[in-house]
């Protein structure tokens, strides 16, 4: 198997909403961002899957001397980072950018909860907003305000994850949401973590719901028009987030006990047709 294989399968494997959008671009692009993919999965992966926590540093130091090494040299043992090679210089693509996303994971490792919602956006910006810049590298801009637009869409990704993900965190202990918030709508960190439904939660939910779409809408209204349709990946994914963050609303945020999400036809629909219109509509829409 190539190393590009490795990262095709990587990407299929998850079912991520991420797959879909790489479906339309030109092969070498659709080989970089799925590479880049296949790194994020691969470091997160440790995170979620490896329950001693100093077994997951270990490995996370690894994939750190994986990126040191191959800016340094060109070369690395992981094919993951041997589909990554090619496409460092050219998409502009940098070692500090993918250590900051190690740094989020270990984050995850050493921070459960946050107590508000600066915190909480920075993990954001090393989970998700690093990420973002990486892509927009990737699909192409000429406007530096891209990276803007970049950034503030990966941090509605990452809401909009965190509001899907409240029931599965909890099983793993962890409460993204921010203390202050909690404290302010009456729920408790025990209600999360025993995973009980209020009223009071609806509220919360529907806070942190309206947070995620002012978001999307400043991301949207960043995005310089001259850029547009080369970022039309990102406003794939975005189309398919956004639907999902409705979804979630229209269930009344029942996100404890069962993990919300689009049907893979769905999910192929609303790319499709995003594509199609260079998401001109879709920039339109979530601006308002």
């Amino acid at each position: 198997m190539s190393p590009d294989e490795y990262c095709q399968n990587k990407a299929a494997q998850s079912g991520s909403s991420f797959y879909y959008s790489f479906l339309f671009l030109p092969p070498e692009r659709r080989r970089a961002i799925t590479a880049l993919y296949a790194f994020c999965r691969e470091v997160d992966d440790i995170v979620d899957e490896v329950r001693e926590r100093s077994v997951a540093r270990t490995k996370l130091a690894w994939w750190r001397n994986q990126v040191e090494t191959l800016f340094e040299t060109g070369q690395a043992e992981h094919p993951v980072m041997q589909a990554l090679a090619p496409h460092l210089e050219p998409c502009g693509l940098s070692a500090p950018q993918m250590h900051a996303v190690i740094d989020g994971m270990e984050m995850d490792l050493d921070q459960h909860q946050y107590p508000d919602w600066e915190s909480l956006r920075r993990y954001c910006w090393h989970a998700a907003g690093v990420v973002g810049e990486m892509s927009a590298g990737i699909f192409g801009y000429t406007n530096p305000q891209t990276l803007v637009y970049a950034d503030k869409l990966g941090l509605a990704f990452q809401l909009t994850n965190i509001i899907r993900d409240v029931g599965d965190d909890a099983r793993r202990g962890r409460i993204y949401l921010p203390q202050e918030d909690l404290q302010r709508f009456g729920v408790t960190p025990e209600d999360i973590l025993t995973r009980r439904h209020s009223e009071r939660f609806e509220a919360l939910m529907r806070f942190q719901t309206e947070r995620a779409r002012a978001c999307y809408r400043e991301a949207m209204q960043a995005l310089p028009e001259e850029d547009r349709r080369a970022q039309r990946p990102g406003l794939l994914m975005a189309a398919i987030y956004y639907a999902l963050l409705h979804e979630i609303e229209r269930d009344n945020w029942q996100v404890l006990d069962q993990r919300i999400a689009l049907t893979p036809i769905r999910k192929f629909w609303l790319a499709w047709k995003t594509w199609v219109n260079g998401g001109r509509g879709l920039v339109k829409r979530l601006s308002a």
